[in-house]
């Protein structure tokens, strides 16, 4: 039955070209071209706790020291009084409605008042320090400057940096060379490695977006591998790498007060974004996959696939555009950048709070004095 299934899954009318089989592109020492192995798929998952274990040395040993240098502090929130019965209702669901505050007081012989100081220190005691946001947007900010600078380095010299269309020509018959395989072997497993860090890292108003982005990226490297087209994988790896830099290193500039130096980064940053994000990627990569692409070879129901996951991305560039455009906008009228465009608001006021990245990073729209 599994065989059964395994079969109609890989079926090769799904997965190849016409007239192509697993065969066909199967590695091995008698072939012309050195094929992707689809078993190599497996080897991102250890790579991604050898990343996370990077990260962790990188953030103890040179972030969080470099961070302290420039005069980060590693504080921590005043602690709640211990009140068991409190904490498991906290613990039940951290966001707290004016109805259940009146029936937690009622039931402790509590004013509302209170309650709702205990629970905004609870709240706040399980913020991360600016010092742990810091060494979360330096390491990204390494690895995208990493990745990103590799990616050029290895692409510089490879015909379809400058053509597209030599994605398609020749497909599926187009070898892989080692540096092509490390870059998607490492670009694999840093998004696993997202993928499970994010359930412990500070939490962002775009916590499921994110989750959502980092599958969909996951799919898209998986498919691509699985199915030869890494060329049009790598220009997509490249494009999303490129403005990511600068978002990570404006945001660890704010953590660090240095303002200034935040509005310059994120002003390069959103102008970088919409060029790539909103430009270079509709217009010229999914251009390619969804008007060259049939011109140029037949298609197959996982193209169509792939070039959904694609354009779902696209969708998610929309709707952090028009978050960081409000920021920007913001940020005009308030005379400097406020916010993080994916912040954290765990806040909580006396009659309404936000959740999502435990630590609160509000826009204020008014000047300081």
């Amino acid at each position: 039955m599994m065989r059964y299934l395994l079969d109609k899954f890989w079926n090769e009318d799904v997965w190849l070209p016409p007239n192509t089989t697993w065969e066909d592109i199967e590695p091995g020492p008698d072939k012309v071209v050195v094929y992707n192995d689809h078993t190599h798929l497996l080897y991102p998952i250890p790579l991604a706790f050898v990343l996370i274990a990077l990260r962790h040395v990188l953030e103890k040993y040179w972030f969080a020291p470099f961070g302290k240098s420039l005069g980060i502090k590693h504080t921590r929130s005043k602690k709640a009084p211990s009140n068991p019965k409190l904490e498991l209702a906290y613990q039940e669901c951290s966001k707290i409605k004016h109805k259940q505050i009146c029936a937690l007081a009622k039931q402790l012989d509590m004013t509302e008042r209170q309650v709702e100081r205990w629970w905004r220190l609870r709240r706040s005691q399980d913020k991360p320090s600016t010092l742990v946001k810091f060494c979360e947007n330096a390491w990204r900010c390494t690895f995208y400057f990493y990745s990103f600078s590799y990616g050029v380095f290895i692409l510089w010299d490879k015909d379809w940096l400058w053509d597209i269309d030599q994605c398609y020509i020749g497909y599926p018959h187009q070898g892989v060379t080692s540096d092509i395989w490390w870059y998607y072997m490492i670009s694999s497993a840093f998004y696993w490695a997202l993928t499970l860090s994010q359930f412990w890292d500070v939490r962002r108003k775009d916590f499921w977006q994110m989750f959502v982005h980092h599958i969909a990226t996951i799919a898209l490297l998986s498919f691509s591998w699985v199915c030869n087209l890494h060329r049009i994988g790598t220009l997509v790896l490249l494009v999303h790498d490129c403005a990511d830099i600068f978002l990570e290193a404006a945001k660890a500039a704010k953590y660090a007060n240095y303002q200034k130096l935040c509005d310059f980064i994120f002003t390069i940053f959103t102008v970088l974004w919409i060029v790539t994000r909103l430009g270079i990627y509709p217009f010229y990569i999914i251009w390619s996959t969804s008007i060259r692409a049939p011109m140029l070879l037949p298609m197959f129901a996982a193209y169509y696939i792939f070039n959904s996951l694609l354009c779902l991305l696209l969708c998610l560039h929309m709707v952090w555009t028009w978050l960081i455009l409000q920021v920007a906008y913001k940020s005009i009228n308030a005379g400097k950048m406020e916010g993080d465009i994916r912040s954290s608001s765990s806040d909580m006021s006396d009659s309404s709070h936000q959740s999502n990245h435990s630590t609160p990073n509000r826009i204020n729209n008014k000047k300081e004095k």
